[in-house]
């Protein structure tokens, strides 16, 4: 695949279908789930005169959940996603400098 093939490739898989979801409708709530996405993505290649010629490409995508837009009653809220691993890893991370704060504390 040339880099001109794979960067059309890109850009076709970064669209609006990648973020919001399809929605899903039950007793009259309508719920539209939605991602952050982030991609990125680099390529090159070099001619050293020998056939053929070498180039390489790459790119890549993570998503994760951000939360829904609920319709309901003609109204539209904004649900965010709770990502309960973040929110672990802020937790231990603020026991532990609490720990270390008060430790030095007592020793002095």
């Amino acid at each position: 695949m040339e880099l001109g093939q794979l960067a059309a490739s890109a850009r076709d898989l970064f669209s609006a279908k990648l973020v919001y979801g399809e929605p899903v409708e039950r007793d009259g709530v309508v719920v539209i789930p939605a991602a952050a996405v982030f991609g990125g993505g680099g390529g090159g290649g070099g001619d050293t005169g020998a056939l053929p010629v070498r180039e390489g490409a790459g790119f890549g995508v993570f998503a994760r959940p951000a939360g829904a837009f609920v319709v309901r009653g003609g109204g539209v809220t904004w649900v965010p996603a709770t990502d309960v691993t973040r929110l672990g890893l802020a937790a231990a991370v603020t026991v532990v400098a609490l720990a270390k704060i008060l430790t030095r504390r007592a020793r002095s």
